[in-house]
């Protein structure tokens, strides 16, 4: 535990001393207030987040690679991996620590969209009901990309290449619903059932559906099982 401790504590500090994690995060909070003013802006606009939520879960798809892809990439280019893993740490570890610095930072940089909510409690009367689960689909869907982005950073040491790679596995994730229209029965609802943005909507409309929060968990827990057996195969090379 000590050593996972140590390992979040040190590339959290990392994230939040470079520029370049502030620069990831100011885009995706200028693309997400655009959106947002857009929104707010039609006539007869909706005194909610959902429009937010759906605009901001897009931008995870890309936003989540770009802040994973160095985590074990870079370790990988410098050959510092190799060090880490010959002393006495664990592979999960390592994978465990190096996530939660990255949600952390994904969680900051959540937080700060709370200022479009205050707005529209300001100006409107939402329902807070919908708000919360809105927010809480946004961090189940942020804990699971940012997942997936580990995976991603764990199988090349090049970081363009671990991004393509984890976005290309995202956005088969979040938009793979619409191939269901092309199948009938069960096949469809498999396909319905793999979907992040089918099981997004419902938090967005403010219904918390538990299979929904085992599904996002399910995927933090497949991807980084994942990635901690890519580390263990490193070991043995």
């Amino acid at each position: 535990m000590t050593n996972l401790i140590a390992i979040t504590r040190k590339e959290a500090k990392a994230y939040f001393s470079t520029p370049s994690a502030y620069i990831v995060g100011a885009m995706f909070l200028v693309l997400t207030g655009v959106f947002f003013v857009f929104d707010v802006s039609t006539p007869f606009a909706e005194a909610g987040v959902r429009g937010l939520s759906d605009w901001a879960s897009f931008f995870i798809v890309f936003l989540a690679p770009l802040i994973t892809m160095k985590l074990l990439a870079e370790e990988q280019k410098l050959g510092t991996l190799e060090l880490l893993l010959t002393s006495p740490v664990r592979e999960w570890e390592v994978v465990l620590g190096k996530y939660l610095a990255s949600l952390l930072m994904l969680l900051a940089i959540q937080s700060v969209t709370l200022y479009y909510v205050f707005m529209i409690y300001f100006f409107g009367n939402p329902d807070t009901g919908p708000v919360i689960s809105a927010y809480l689909g946004l961090v189940l869907h942020g804990a699971a990309a940012l997942a997936i982005g580990m995976l991603g950073s764990s199988l090349s040491g090049n970081q363009i290449v671990s991004a393509v790679v984890a976005t290309a596995i995202l956005l088969i994730f979040s938009f793979i619903n619409r191939v269901s229209s092309l199948v009938d029965g069960a096949v469809a609802e498999f396909i319905n059932a793999l979907s992040m943005n089918a099981r997004l909507s419902d938090f967005s409309r403010g219904v918390i559906d538990l299979s929904h929060v085992v599904y996002f968990l399910s995927i933090v827990a497949i991807f980084l099982f994942l990635s901690i057996r890519s580390l263990e195969t490193r070991r043995w090379r």
